[in-house]
């Protein structure tokens, strides 16, 4: 009885935002909250922790490497699109 109701008006009214709040106010009621085990809890709080600083330093002097490895990626990349562009223009001067 109660999806008629609900149905009869959607069909009538054509409001999407209404029905959407009418959606989130019947799950509120419905839907219970639930507390997670105090196990998991634990656990997760053992896993995150804040690192040392020797950690972070390490952390930093691997980001100073990354960050040459990517750069000369870029540069090769550059490089070679210029390489092949200079052959382009040189092939399609002959024709």
């Amino acid at each position: 009885m109660y999806v008629k109701v609900c149905m009869t008006k959607r069909s009538s009214t054509r409001n999407p935002e209404a029905d959407i709040q009418f959606l989130e106010a019947h799950l509120a009621g419905t839907l219970k909250p639930v507390a997670p085990p105090r196990e998991i809890v634990q656990r997760l709080s053992k896993r995150i922790q804040m690192p040392n600083r020797e950690r972070i330093t390490a952390s930093l002097s691997d980001w100073n490497k990354m960050f040459l490895v990517f750069a000369g990626v870029i540069l090769g990349m550059l490089l070679l699109i210029t390489v092949a562009r200079a052959f382009y223009y040189f092939a399609g001067r002959r024709g």
